[in-house]
């Protein structure tokens, strides 16, 4: 028998994992409350879908799906004994969460300016919940990603990898749930 146990296969910490796995589940079930509430008004959901920035949401998607791609290629620079290019690219992944982050505020200042707030309709509150707190997470990511560029050790590499996926899957979830979902 071995004395190794599958926590030991994940990349990154145990520790990180119980983060990633924890805001999973709040996200999950953020979004499920969305989609309960949506049940009981499909139409003014739909109105209220109107107004937001499809277009750039899903610019947006392809921002941070390079950089996750990034951030894996980062992990395999890291690997080869790539050092500069492992950090190079921890910082173009980074850079990309603050492109994503610079989209996110024009998108909240537009609907700031149209008088479109989070109690102007349930659409709304959960709008602004779901993506302010996702945008949050990708300051904490793009810090992440700073940080493990400047201590590069593989497995700071992994874990912060293994975050910043976790935040770019949250968006792929959000953006067709909250973006094109009827």
């Amino acid at each position: 028998m071995s004395d190794t146990s599958v926590f030991d296969e994940l990349p990154g910490d145990l520790m990180v994992w119980v983060l990633i796995v924890s805001e999973l589940l709040v996200f999950g079930a953020g979004l499920a409350a969305f989609l309960a509430v949506r049940i009981t008004d499909p139409a003014g959901f739909a109105t209220a879908q109107d107004a937001l920035y499809r277009t750039w949401a899903g610019v947006n998607t392809v921002v941070l799906i390079t950089s996750g791609a990034l951030a894996a290629f980062a992990l395999r620079q890291s690997e080869c004994a790539r050092r500069g290019m492992a950090r190079l690219a921890l910082l173009g992944a980074a850079l990309l969460g603050v492109v994503f982050l610079i989209i996110k505020s024009v998108e909240y200042a537009a609907k700031a300016g149209a008088g479109i707030a989070w109690d102007t309709h349930p659409f709304f509150t959960f709008y602004y919940l779901l993506t302010g707190f996702h945008a949050a997470h990708v300051v904490a990511g793009v810090v992440v990603l700073t940080l493990v560029a400047w201590q590069d050790a593989p497995r700071n590499i992994e874990a912060g990898a293994a975050f910043w996926h976790m935040v770019d899957l949250v968006w792929v979830l959000l953006f067709p749930v909250i973006y094109l979902l009827r």
